[in-house]
C-alpha cells in the first residue's frame, strides 16, 4: 500500500480537488468518479467485484428499463435488497432518471412491508425473492395476491421486478434482467438529458424510521444532503485517494449507504461488504483485500474483537477503524487499539433525520474524546454552510421542561439545524410539525450536552424509543401487537442495556386477573409479526399497581425501564448464586 500522507496533507489534497461545492446529484457524483477512476474496483462482496465503469454501464441499462416502464422524475421506486451489488446498480439507475428511491429495510415482514410500500406511494418495486430464510414473494402474495399477473396492487404500485437470489426463477414474475431487456434500444438521449439535468435539491431517498405512533415515518433526503454529509465525512476523517472500506452494514440505512458507499466515490475508493455479518469471514476479506478502513456497529466490533483476539489480524494496511451506532461497553477503545492496531480511531453520532453523521471524532484527536464524547462538529470545507459557521449541522441543548437553551456542558434535549437536516416526513404533516421547534430546529429525542468547542456527548433518550443493534425501535408497535391477546391487560415495551446489541426490548406485562400468559408465546408472537430487531429479549410480569404512572395516568417509561433493569439484574444475580 502506498504511504498514507499526514492528515493536513490529506485534507489539503481534498481542498485542491474540490475548491467549490459541485452541486451534483447522486448519479452525477458517481459519474464524476467513474470518469476519473473507470478501472478501479468499486464494490466487492461474495458475488465478486465490479469496477466504477462496470457499475456505470449497468446502472445506465437499468435506467433505460425504468424509462421503458414509464418512470417519471419524482416517481417513487422501492428497493428491497440486501448488500448485493444490484443494490448499487439499481440505486444509481433510479437517480439517473430523476426518481426517488424508497430503500426498504429487509427485516420488515408482512404488514410492516405492506405499510411502507403503501404509505410511500411507490409506483415500482425491485425486490429480492429470499434472504436469510425469509420469502418476500410470499409476503407479496398475501397482501397483493394479483401482483404476478400485473393487476392493480397497493395504492400506486404497478410494477414489480424480482432479483432471484434463491437461484429459482420466480413463477409468473418479471426479473431484474427483464427490466434491463425492456430498456434495450431505449432513448439514450432522454436518459442523458435527465441525468445531466438532475436537480440536486430534489428528493433522492425517503428512508423509513419508527414514528411516535408506532408507524414508520419516511425521512425525506435530497441529493445535496447526502453528498454534503458524505463529503464532510471524507474531509473530517481526512480520507486519502483510493481508500477501501470493509463493512457489513445494510445499505438501506444511512450508515451503510452514506458513510460507506457514497463516501468512497469522493476518493475513488471501494467497499468490501458482506450479505450477512460473519466475523471470521469479515476479517479474512479485510486482510485479503488489504482494506484501509473498517466500519462497524459496536455489537459487530465486539464480535470482531473476540475472533481477532483468537486468530490474530494483519493490521499492516489498516488506517482507520470507525466504531459507532450504539452503546459501547467499557474498555472497547483500549481493546481495539490492542487487537487491531489502527493508526486512527473514529466514532460519530447522527440519525436518519440528519442524513448520517453530524458529529465525528477527529482522526488526529486525543483518545480522551472517544471515552467522553461522540465526537465534535464535523469539519466540512466546501460542504458546510456559512450561516452555520461552515458546518453541515449545529446543535442546541434545550431544557426539556421549559424549551429554553441551557449553557454549554449542561444536559438537555439535543436539537439540530443545518443543510443536512431533513425538512420533514413524507405525507406526515402533523409528525413533521411536531418534530421541529418554532424556529426550525429538529427535535432529536436524544438527551446530551455540547461543549463550547463543539464536542457532543449523548446521555440518554428523551423519547421512548431505543436502538437495538443500531436499528431504532418504537415500543408502541410491539405493544399494539401484544395487546391484541385476550389475557393481556397492559403491555409496555422498554429498552434495557445489552452488551452486544446496545439495547434490547423488555416486555412489561400486566396480565388479566387470573391469566397466566406464557413468556415464550409472547416472544414467538412478536417474532412472527415483527422484524428481528424489534422482538423483545425479556418478558417481566407486573401487578397494575407496580407500573409507575404520571399524575395524568400515563405510564412513566423512564422509571419503568429502570425497574426492569433492576429486576433483570436481580434475576441474573440469583441464577449465578444458585447451586449447580
Amino acid at each position: 500500500m502506498a504511504q498514507i500522507p499526514d492528515i493536513p496533507a490529506r485534507r489539503g489534497e481534498l481542498e485542491r480537488r474540490f475548491p467549490e461545492w459541485p452541486g451534483w446529484t447522486l448519479a452525477q457524483a458517481f459519474d464524476a468518479a467513474a470518469d476519473q477512476y473507470p478501472d478501479r474496483p468499486m464494490f466487492r462482496n461474495e458475488q465478486g467485484m465490479r469496477t466504477y465503469s462496470e457499475l456505470q454501464a449497468w446502472s445506465r441499462n437499468i435506467a433505460l428499463g425504468l424509462l421503458a416502464i414509464g418512470i417519471e422524475p419524482g416517481d417513487h421506486v422501492a428497493l428491497l435488497m440486501a448488500n448485493y451489488v444490484e443494490f448499487v446498480a439499481v440505486k444509481l439507475a433510479i437517480a439517473r432518471v430523476g426518481a426517488v428511491t424508497i430503500p426498504v429495510n429487509f427485516n420488515l415482514r408482512g404488514e410492516e412491508l405492506r405499510y411502507v410500500l403503501d404509505q410511500s406511494d411507490a409506483v415500482a418495486l425491485v425486490v429480492i425473492d429470499e434472504f436469510r430464510g425469509h420469502d418476500y414473494l410470499a409476503d407479496l402474495d398475501r397482501f397483493a395476491p394479483e401482483w404476478r399477473s400485473g393487476g392493480a396492487s397497493l395504492n400506486r404500485l404497478r410494477e414489480i421486478f424480482v432479483l432471484p437470489t434463491s437461484g429459482v426463477q420466480p413463477l409468473g414474475a418479471r426479473t431484474l434482467d427483464d427490466l434491463v431487456a425492456l430498456g434495450r434500444g431505449g432513448d439514450l438521449a432522454e436518459l442523458d438529458r435527465r441525468t445531466a439535468g438532475g436537480d440536486a435539491s430534489a428528493p433522492c431517498d425517503i428512508l423509513y424510521t419508527s414514528g411516535t405512533t408506532g408507524r414508520s415515518k419516511g425521512v425525506i433526503l435530497t441529493h445535496d444532503m447526502i453528498l454534503r454529509v458524505a463529503y464532510s465525512s471524507v474531509y473530517h476523517r481526512a480520507l486519502s485517494d483510493g481508500r477501501s472500506t470493509a463493512h457489513a452494514l445494510p445499505m438501506y440505512h444511512v450508515y451503510g449507504y452514506v458513510e460507506c458507499l457514497v463516501v468512497a466515490w469522493f476518493v475513488g475508493g471501494s467497499v468490501v461488504t458482506q450479505l450477512v455479518f460473519e466475523p471470521a469471514a469479515f476479517l479474512e476479506q479485510a486482510e485479503a483485500h488489504r482494506v484501509t478502513d473498517i466500519i462497524a456497529l459496536p455489537n459487530q466490533t465486539i464480535k470482531l474483537l473476540e475472533v481477532a483476539a483468537k486468530r490474530g489480524f494483519d493490521s499492516s494496511a489498516l488506517v482507520q477503524l470507525f466504531n459507532s451506532g450504539g452503546v459501547n461497553p467499557p474498555g472497547i477503545w483500549e481493546d481495539i487499539r490492542a487487537v487491531f492496531k489502527p493508526r486512527e480511531l473514529i466514532t460519530a453520532y447522527g440519525m436518519s433525520e440528519t442524513t448520517a453523521s453530524s458529529v465525528c471524532s477527529l482522526p488526529e484527536g486525543d483518545d480522551h474524546w472517544l471515552h467522553v464524547s461522540n465526537g465534535r462538529y464535523k469539519l466540512a470545507h466546501v460542504a458546510g454552510d456559512p450561516a452555520f459557521g461552515g458546518l453541515v449541522a449545529a446543535y442546541r441543548v434545550l431544557d426539556p421542561e421549559t424549551g429554553e437553551e441551557v449553557p454549554h456542558g449542561e444536559i438537555g434535549e439535543l436539537v439540530a439545524k443545518g443543510p443536512i437536516v431533513t425538512a420533514g416526513y413524507y405525507r406526515k404533516p402533523e409528525e413533521t410539525a411536531d418534530a421541529f421547534t418554532g424556529d426550525g430546529w429538529l427535535h432529536t429525542g436524544d438527551l446530551g450536552k455540547v461543549t463550547a468547542d463543539g464536542y457532543l456527548t449523548l446521555t440518554g433518550r428523551l423519547k421512548e424509543s431505543y436502538r437495538c443493534g443500531g436499528e431504532m425501535v418504537m415500543p408502541r408497535e410491539i405493544e399494539a401487537l401484544v395487546e391484541t391477546l385476550p389475557d393481556i391487560e397492559l403491555a409496555l415495551a422498554v429498552g434495557v442495556p445489552d452488551v452486544k446489541m446496545g439495547d434490547v426490548g423488555c416486555l412489561c406485562i400486566v396480565p388479566v386477573a387470573g391469566a397466566d400468559p406464557d413468556p415464550a408465546a409472547l416472544v414467538a408472537l412478536c417474532a412472527s409479526n415483527l422484524a428481528r430487531f424489534k422482538v423483545p429479549r425479556h418478558v417481566l410480569f407486573f401487578a397494575a399497581a407496580d407500573i409507575p404512572m404520571t399524575s395524568t395516568g400515563r405510564p412513566q417509561k423512564v422509571k419503568l425501564a429502570q425497574i426492569a433493569r433492576e429486576r433483570l439484574h436481580d434475576n441474573l444475580a440469583a441464577l449465578d448464586a444458585a447451586p449447580r
